[in-house]
C-alpha cells in the first residue's frame, strides 16, 4: 500500500446503517402537518415577489430567443 492509499483510503469507514425511523428519531424530525409549517420569510414585500418573479421568468426566457 502508498503512502497516498494509507492517507487517503479509496473506501471510507463503514458506518453503521440506520432505519428511516432511527435517523428521523435522531434528528428529532417532526411530519409536516400543514402549508404553516412550510412558511418561510423569504421576501420582505410584495415587490420583492413580483421582481423575483420577473426575474426568474426572464433567466429561463433568455437562450429562447
Amino acid at each position: 500500500m502508498s503512502a497516498a492509499e494509507t492517507e487517503y483510503p479509496i473506501h471510507p469507514a463503514m458506518r453503521p446503517r440506520l432505519s428511516v425511523e432511527e435517523l428521523l428519531a435522531a434528528k428529532n424530525v417532526q411530519p409536516i402537518r400543514s402549508l404553516e409549517d412550510l412558511r418561510a420569510d423569504t421576501f420582505e414585500s410584495e415587490e420583492e415577489v413580483e421582481e423575483f418573479i420577473a426575474f426568474t421568468y426572464a433567466e429561463r426566457h433568455r437562450d429562447l430567443a
